[in-house]
């Protein structure tokens, strides 16, 4: 056994056990709204901003504000141009869609839109998120939107690693780093930076958008605010990201401010800092990210011709909890983005695994370390965290929770390149305590074609006995 103690959690849903709280299923016939006219070619003084002007949308969907996991009889509600983050009790927010409107479309009106929309350059629908508009903020204006096209990530079948590492022929990862930023926090920042640049038009008091960061989310709002030329403000943990990320936000103009605590302490002055200056939260304690992270999920069934997978396993920060339910204290960890032991979405975390009769499952730091050094071999290069999903995968595998003919898939939520330091220190087995025994250095050779042709030789008769 490793002497690392650290355990890093990973949800699995089963996925027959899941409805997204958006997806509308209506089998009743319906009327679709009228058609929108032979799309013209754009004249050659118009963007395509512009063209979307002239398309007809559909009308009188709404969503607001209401309280996550609201009491009996509960009224409370706010509008979404309402610049608020917690209930009056204190609790989480969500977005609330009218189910009454949607409903006026069948699923095969769903689904027929959504799929009509995907790999176009048609504004906003380009984007993976917002091709789901009337799912995702159906009210706000096509030239409020601050998009980069975002989402629409590869569903990649994991072919080798499945059949060679945990005998199944119908793995699949879902690539979300694969993404403009890098990371799965895209699919969130659009929707939260363009309902911010809505609230600037509309006069309210929003001078900038701030947030705190172990890496990902800072890349994600940086890049959205330079877009839409909206001050960033982010709080980072001094010396616990690697590099690649340090250096997005900074590239992309944001205000950084390197403070010496971890993502918890950051995450506290953040809160205390927006509620005295008019700076707008963009942590995952805002639900409207949520909003636009829903979408991978709708994303992963277009890719399946809408059809459901057996599992779906996702990676967990907000799951840094006791057997209890109790926060903990964070420990260093090379998947910085889910270190944090104090989760501001645990109420959330915990009502998702009861509803969706889900499990989780934990990883060492050699676990996942391990796993994502097995997932580069074959070809897919994660992240560490996606390396806690894998790591619990096997597990599963091993247990026959989940069994060989079940389609799963892994959520990877951030790009490998952003983490080569780490890759670099496991292959050259530079991580103290650790044993690396995949790792995969260099071999260094003198310049002279016999040493080479030694080594080659060598190298071609060890691969030979594999075959």
């Amino acid at each position: 056994m490793a002497s690392f103690s650290l355990l890093h959690s990973a949800t699995y849903f089963p996925s027959h056990s899941f409805t997204p709280h958006s997806t509308v299923r209506c089998t009743t016939p319906t009327t679709p709204p009228p058609a929108a006219p032979p799309q013209k070619q754009r004249r050659s003084d118009e963007n395509i901003r512009d063209e979307a002007r002239r398309r007809p949308q559909l009308q009188n969907l709404s969503a607001r504000y209401v309280p996550f996991d609201p009491p009996p009889l509960s009224t409370e509600s706010y509008s979404l141009d309402e610049i608020v983050y917690r209930s009056q009790s204190g609790g989480l927010l969500d977005v609330q869609h009218d189910f009454a409107a949607l409903k006026r479309y069948d699923g095969a009106f769903w689904r027929n839109l959504f799929d009509s929309r995907v790999g176009k350059t048609t504004w906003p629908y380009g984007s993976g998120v917002w091709s789901k508009k009337e799912w995702v903020l159906p009210e706000i204006d096509d030239d409020d939107i601050v998009s980069a096209f975002e989402g629409n990530s590869n569903l990649f079948w994991a072919e080798r690693f499945g059949k060679q590492y945990v005998q199944m022929n119908d793995l699949w990862v879902k690539h979300c780093g694969i993404s403009h930023t890098g990371s799965f926090k895209d699919l969130g920042m659009t929707v939260l930076v363009s309902q911010v640049n809505r609230l600037r038009k509309m006069n309210k008091p929003v001078v900038g958008v701030g947030c705190a960061s172990t890496g990902d989310t800072s890349a994600a709002l940086s890049a959205y605010c330079a877009a839409a030329g909206i001050p960033s403000i982010v709080f980072l943990p001094a010396d616990k990201i690697s590099t690649a990320q340090l250096v997005q936000p900074i590239a992309n103009g944001a205000f950084v401010l390197s403070i010496d605590t971890d993502f918890d302490g950051c995450m506290h002055l953040i809160r205390e800092v927006t509620a005295e200056l008019p700076i707008y939260l963009a942590n995952s304690l805002n639900s409207l990210r949520l909003e636009g992270q829903k979408t991978a999920a709708i994303e992963i069934l277009q890719q399946f011709n809408w059809e459901v997978p057996d599992w779906v396993i996702v990676p967990g920060g907000n799951l840094g909890f006791d057997q209890d339910f109790n926060s903990m204290k964070a420990e260093t960890t090379f998947a910085s983005a889910i270190q944090i032991g104090d989760p501001v979405s645990i109420d959330r975390a915990v009502y998702a695994l009861k509803k969706s009769n889900g499990i989780v499952e934990e990883a060492t730091e050699e676990e996942l370390m391990d796993a994502m050094a097995l997932a580069d071999s074959t070809g897919i290069f994660i992240c560490p965290h996606t390396g806690v999903a894998l790591t619990a995968l096997m597990k599963l595998r091993e247990s026959g929770v989940i069994e060989a003919n079940d389609r799963t898939v892994v959520v990877s939520t951030a790009h490998g390149l952003k983490f080569t330091e780490s890759k670099i220190e496991y292959h050259s087995k530079s991580i103290q305590e650790m044993a690396c025994r995949l790792a995969n250095p260099p071999v260094n050779v003198k310049a002279e074609f016999g040493s080479v042709m030694d080594v080659l030789k060598e190298y071609l008769k060890n691969n030979e006995s594999k075959c």
